[in-house]
């Protein structure tokens, strides 16, 4: 994560007993520190239910798009 999260200053400060190793390995995947871990965590949280919802709509909305010319090509 290129920004810095806690300078917007919208920021909550928790305690929480988190498993070491899991925390450890996350952070090393991340390859930043622990609070930007966390919010990465979360925020893959957030657009997991995102995508759950939008699955949900699958099949339920009837779009009639013409790719080809969606994407202005012209007979490739």
């Amino acid at each position: 994560m290129n920004r810095n999260i806690t300078s917007s200053g919208d920021v909550r400060r928790v305690t929480a007993n988190l498993p070491r190793k899991l925390l450890k390995e996350a952070m090393k995947n991340t390859g930043v520190g622990m609070t930007e871990t966390l919010v990465q965590g979360l925020l893959m949280v957030r657009r997991s239910r995102a995508f759950e919802k939008a699955m949900r709509l699958k099949g339920k909305i009837n779009l009639k798009i013409d790719l080809d010319e969606s994407r202005e090509r012209t007979g490739c």
